[in-house]
């Protein structure tokens, strides 16, 4: 059963110069000067995840790997194309987001497995593993503005893996904890591989992406360079990222 589809789908975010007058406005029109392009962060972009794969997104700073997930996510939509997601989704897509400052670990706690639909009996019986997981301890119940960075990492990561998601969105935060927690995090997500979910993951750690992922999709200044098994993509990556510059003639 395919949990995500990709139908041609394009995300467009339009360039602004600042605030102007209306006399540059009207300017602009009587010398038929036109607007800033379009920029296509995502370009005719088109895949499918079928329940339980492990997929890799792959490419350089600006390939568009964010944006996909921020679509897949529903925290954008497309202004082309179609995308479909079936399940519940849980996203780490950076540190601490989702995550209320002013608020204790325990309510974001609270507060996020509510955006998920738990209720809170859920909750609470989920809670104490949550907290158990995430290694917080007492600091469960500061405002996460005392948190330093790894803590709320490692509350955030404890949150989606516990509540069960049917997809795991991961965006290269793993990078951010300490090795112990790294190691943590990687043997969850395999014990969540194992039990049938499906993992969405984007790191520039290609020992990370064979070890963890099926399937890889490789992205270039929004287009869709590459699908197919993981080995193949990364292979081809890394060739192209590490071939020598032509010199001129």
């Amino acid at each position: 059963m395919q949990v995500i589809s990709c139908r041609a789908v394009s995300k467009v975010f339009h360039r602004h110069s600042g605030a102007k007058l209306i006399r540059n406005h009207i300017a602009e029109l009587w010398t038929g000067k036109l607007p800033a392009a379009p920029f296509y962060a995502l370009r005719n972009v088109s895949f499918e995840v079928r329940d339980g794969e492990s997929i890799a997104v792959i490419g350089g700073n600006g390939a568009g790997k964010s944006t996909l997930l921020s679509l897949v996510t529903g925290l954008a939509t497309p202004n082309e194309g179609r995308l479909d997601v079936k399940g519940r989704v849980a996203a780490l897509l950076e540190l601490g987001s989702g995550f209320h400052p002013d608020l204790t670990g325990a309510e974001n706690v609270r507060m996020n497995a509510a955006l998920l639909g738990f209720s809170r009996k859920q909750t609470n019986d989920l809670f104490d593993s949550i907290v158990e997981f995430s290694g917080v301890g007492d600091f469960i119940h500061q405002t996460l503005r005392t948190y330093s960075g790894g803590m709320s990492l490692r509350l955030a990561f404890s949150v989606a893996v516990n509540l069960k998601p049917d997809i795991l969105i991961v965006d290269e935060i793993l990078a951010v904890g300490d090795q112990s927690f790294q190691a943590k995090c990687m043997e969850r997500i395999r014990v969540l591989r194992k039990s049938g979910k499906t993992l969405l993951f984007v790191s520039h750690n290609a020992a990370m992406v064979l070890d963890l992922c099926d399937r890889a999709i490789w992205l270039d200044h929004g287009t869709l360079v590459q699908q197919g098994p993981a080995k193949e993509v990364v292979a081809a990556y890394q060739a192209k990222n590490t071939a020598p510059a032509a010199t001129p003639a």
